[in-house]
C-alpha cells in the first residue's frame, strides 16, 4: 500500500474545510493532513488541531496566529504554527504537499491557488475566485506544469462525473450540446420582488438546503454564486458561455447535467452534502466512503425544474456579460460582488441595491486583457475602490 497523501487544506475552519476534515479522518491510511490554513479563527483551528495533529497551521492575521501558538503549546501540540500570505503559498507549493484543497473565499485565496497550480499539485478546487478572477492564468499554469484540477463545487464536480475522459479538450468533438447547472434558487426564490429592498442578512442567510458560509449565503440569495459558476464551467471545461445554461431545481438533488447532441442529458444525483464531491476529489480515480447516506429517490419522489427569472436574479445575467467581455471583467465584477455582500451583512447596502452596484462598477471601470496576476490584481483594487465610493454616494444620498 501506498504512503498516505499528504493533504493542505487552505480554508480549514469554514463548511468546505470542516467537511474535508470529516472525509479525510475517515480514510487514516490514505490522507494526512500536512497544514491547516485560514484567516483568523484561531479557536477553531486550535480545536483542528487537537483532532488532526497537522505539522502545520497557518492564520492570515498576525493576532490570531499568535493566539494560535499560544493554545498549540499550551496542549502541547506538534503543530508549527505559521502567519501570513507567503506561508500559504508556501505551503500550497511544498516539495511534501501531495493535495491542496483550496477552499479560502474570496480573492485571498488566489495566490496560494496559483502557487499549488505552478508546482504541479493535485489540487481541489472549491475557491470560485480563483477561476472568476484568473481563469486563463490559472489554466495556463495547470496545463504547463501538469497539475490535476478537480472541482469540489457541487455542481462542477456533478458536471466533471458525467462529461466523458478529457471531453473539455473539444465538447463538440465529444457530442456534448450544453452543460446545465442547477441552482436551488435559494432563500427568496418565492419571495415578491417588493420585499426584496427590506430583506435583512438573516433572511438571505437562511438557505433552505445547505448550510453555508454567510458570504456564499448571500452569493446563493442573489444567484451571484450561479454566475461565477457559469464563469468557473467556462474556464474549467473549455465552454462558451452560450454552453452554459442555469436551471433552477429548488430540491439540490440533481447536483448538474450535461446535455448531449444525441437527445441524452446524463445527470449526478445525490443528498445536498459537500462531502460527497469533496470525496469524489479526493480519492479521484477511486470511490471512497464519505459519510453521506445513499439517495432514496422514492422518499424524495418530486424533483422540479424551472427557467431563471432574470428581472428577479439580474446577477447572473451580469456574470454572463462579464465572461463574453473577458479579460478582467469578471475580476471587476467579482470584486465589486464582494465589496456589495461585505456592505450588505454590515447592513450599509440594501439587498436590492448589489446587482445595482455591481452593474454601475463594472458601467465605470473599462476592463483589459488579463496578461498578468498584476493586471488582475490591480483591476480588483480599483473595482473594490469603486464600489465603496458608490456605496459612500449613496449613503450621502439618503442623508442629505
Amino acid at each position: 500500500m501506498s504512503a498516505p497523501r499528504n493533504v493542505v487544506l487552505l480554508g480549514s475552519t469554514g463548511s468546505i474545510g470542516a467537511s474535508t476534515l470529516d472525509v479525510v479522518e475517515r480514510h487514516p491510511d490514505r490522507f494526512r493532513v500536512f497544514a491547516l490554513a485560514a484567516r483568523r479563527q484561531d479557536d477553531v483551528m486550535l480545536a483542528q488541531c487537537r483532532r488532526v495533529k497537522p505539522a502545520h497551521a497557518v492564520l492570515i492575521d498576525p493576532a490570531s496566529a499568535e493566539r494560535l501558538a499560544a493554545g498549540v503549546r499550551a496542549a502541547g501540540l506538534p503543530t508549527q504554527v505559521h502567519c501570513g500570505v507567503e506561508a500559504l503559498d508556501g505551503f500550497a507549493s511544498a516539495p511534501e504537499t501531495d493535495c491542496v484543497v483550496a477552499a479560502i473565499v474570496g480573492a485571498a485565496g488566489l495566490g496560494s491557488t496559483l502557487a499549488a497550480a505552478a508546482a504541479g499539485k493535485r489540487i481541489l478546487l472549491a475557491n470560485k475566485e480563483a477561476l472568476v478572477m484568473s481563469g486563463a492564468l490559472l489554466m495556463q499554469s495547470v496545463r504547463a506544469s501538469g497539475a490535476m484540477l478537480l472541482p469540489v463545487d457541487s455542481e462542477h464536480n456533478a458536471v466533471f462525473q458525467v462529461l466523458p475522459h478529457r471531453a473539455s479538450e473539444n465538447l463538440a468533438a465529444a457530442g456534448v450540446h450544453r452543460i446545465l447547472l442547477t441552482a436551488s434558487g435559494g432563500p427568496l426564490r418565492e419571495t415578491p420582488l417588493d420585499e426584496f429592498a427590506a430583506v435583512t442578512p438573516e433572511r438571505a442567510c437562511r438557505h433552505p438546503n445547505w448550510s453555508m458560509g454567510r458570504k456564499i449565503s448571500v452569493d446563493s440569495a442573489t444567484m451571484m454564486n450561479k454566475g461565477l459558476e457559469v464563469i468557473e464551467a467556462c474556464w474549467l471545461f473549455n465552454a462558451r458561455p452560450d454552453q452554459v445554461e442555469i436551471v433552477i431545481h429548488p430540491e439540490s438533488i440533481v447536483h448538474s447535467m450535461v446535455s448531449y447532441r444525441d437527445g441524452s442529458v446524463l445527470a449526478q444525483l445525490g443528498n445536498p452534502d459537500m462531502r460527497t464531491p469533496i470525496a469524489h476529489a479526493l480519492g479521484y480515480p477511486d470511490r471512497i466512503e464519505a459519510g453521506v447516506e445513499p439517495l432514496d429517490l422514492a422518499h424524495v419522489a418530486r424533483l422540479r425544474f424551472e427557467p431563471v427569472d432574470f428581472r428577479r436574479f439580474p446577477c447572473p445575467r451580469l456574470a454572463y456579460e462579464a465572461m463574453a467581455a473577458g479579460g478582467t471583467a469578471p475580476a471587476i465584477l467579482n470584486a465589486a460582488n464582494e465589496i456589495a455582500v461585505e456592505a450588505f451583512l454590515d447592513r450599509r447596502l440594501g439587498f436590492d441595491a448589489i446587482p445595482r452596484l455591481i452593474e454601475a462598477t463594472l458601467a465605470a471601470l473599462p476592463h483589459r486583457p488579463a496578461h498578468t496576476l498584476s493586471d488582475v490584481l490591480g483591476d480588483d483594487a480599483a473595482a473594490r475602490r469603486s464600489a465603496r465610493a458608490w456605496i459612500e454616494k449613496q449613503a450621502r444620498g439618503q442623508a442629505a
